[in-house]
């Protein structure tokens, strides 16, 4: 039996290739696909990009992206997952500089954070409002799960205006839904728009259109 002293606690090394660990190669090989999903997705459609040509694009091979992706469905929801979180944050950033502020201030800040990331890549609102709708059940029950979360994040915002005295005591999911629905579509409007719709217009726009339904 070995003794105490002699027992190696050490954590295995990882094999490097070329200078670089398997974990860093890995990972690489996540984001080049994520970035070829990201390309394909958005230019040929989901449905015309197959695991070939996503393979291609990213330069690994089919067995690589098996080890990354159950298949594309799945690499669909990863790509749509880091859209809306990165959202999501920005949102967050925003609402909690303004923590003092009216529902009216928030409500702006929350909009324009969310519109500024979906519009710092065309691809990403194609994706977003076009190519995750109808392709599964898995990626449907996805897409509503967040919805939900933007709901519950509005229906709060109105319940802290209500506290406020700023906005009448009612129940506001279903305004909220409404809201959700109209930001969606009008910024797949902006992105397709190549340009005819001002940035500052459409956010004018729904930030009206929000606070109507909230009451303010």
């Amino acid at each position: 039996m070995n003794s105490p002293e002699s027992v190696n606690t050490e954590e295995p090394k990882q094999r490097s290739y070329g200078g670089r660990r398997a974990s860093v190669r890995k990972a690489e090989r996540r984001e080049r696909l994520m970035q070829a999903g990201l390309e394909l997705f958005s230019t040929l459609g989901y449905p015309s990009s197959s695991i070939e040509k996503l393979c291609s694009r990213a330069g690994v091979s089919t067995r690589n992206f098996y080890e990354e992706f159950t298949g594309r469905e799945a690499l669909l929801i990863a790509l749509y997952g880091r859209i809306l979180e990165q959202a999501a944050v920005a949102i967050g950033i925003a609402m909690t500089d303004a923590a003092d502020g009216t529902m009216a201030e928030r409500v702006e800040r929350a909009i324009r954070a969310y519109v500024r990331t979906m519009a710092e890549d065309p691809r990403w609102a194609r994706l977003a409002y076009v190519e995750v709708i109808g392709v599964s059940p898995a990626v449907e029950s996805f897409r509503l799960n967040w919805r939900n979360n933007y709901v519950d994040l509005l229906v709060g915002e109105a319940r802290r205006a209500v506290d406020r005295g700023e906005a009448p005591d009612r129940d506001y999911r279903l305004g909220a839904l409404a809201i959700i629905g109209a930001i969606n579509e009008l910024v797949h409007q902006w992105s397709i728009a190549d340009g005819a719709i001002d940035q500052e217009v459409l956010i004018a726009e729904i930030v009206r259109i929000s606070l109507a339904v909230l009451g303010s």
